[in-house]
């Protein structure tokens, strides 16, 4: 998959239908813990397939999805068109340039399993500060440093290499090297911390 797409991150290939909802049968629960908000304008970034879209959509006043995989962005809108949701726009694009794909800027950036495959994550760090409003967060929802074969889903071993996997203040050390802030870091059970960054307010 990642070859079809020129700056796919690796690692984080959309699993197989099934597990997300396994993961995290209400994902609901982990937008709450970072710190989702009505009337908030989010971007939901490498929205895959709008497992947390959806949610996102019902919780926000507006929220917009981007992913480099058109095919998954129109799986995420079939999904909030099946359920009567309108409040969201699909952006197919690079991640790196979320200023030019949504020029608008917004009160939250999400961004679930997918940071540990990003090769240039000062670019993105910057991308996603310059996308956000003064004071705005960006969530970074990450798998904690474990080896693979402990974390199980369904009976099997999931999630990226354990190598490719990042610590909270690994992550933290990547993402503030883009001008933003770390705010909390919060855990998001079975197997993943959720990391709040904030851009500050000048």
């Amino acid at each position: 998959m990642a070859s079809q797409f020129p700056g796919f991150f690796a690692g984080t290939e959309m699993p197989n239908a099934g597990w997300w909802e396994a993961l995290w049968p209400d994902p609901a629960v982990v937008l709450a813990a970072v710190g989702v908000k009505p009337n908030m304008a989010v971007m939901d970034l490498c929205s895959g397939d709008g497992w947390f879209t959806l949610q996102i959509a019902k919780l926000a006043r507006h929220v917009v999805a981007i992913d480099i995989d058109a095919d998954l962005l129109d799986v995420a809108r079939h999904r909030l068109i099946e359920s009567g949701v309108t409040n969201c726009d699909f952006v197919a694009g690079n991640a790196y340039e979320l200023t030019r794909l949504w020029p608008r800027p917004v009160d939250f950036v999400f961004l679930a399993n997918a940071f540990h495959g990003v090769p240039d994550r000062a670019r993105l760090a910057c991308s996603i500060h310059d996308a956000l409003l003064p004071s705005g967060l960006f969530a970074v929802v990450n798998w904690h440093r474990r080896p693979r074969e402990e974390t199980t889903i369904l009976g099997e071993p999931r999630g990226p290499k354990t190598e490719l996997r990042m610590s909270p203040g690994e992550t933290a050390q990547a993402v503030e090297t883009g001008g933003l802030k770390l705010h909390r870091v919060v855990e998001v059970p079975p197997y993943h911390y959720g990391a709040v960054f904030e851009r500050p307010a000048s």
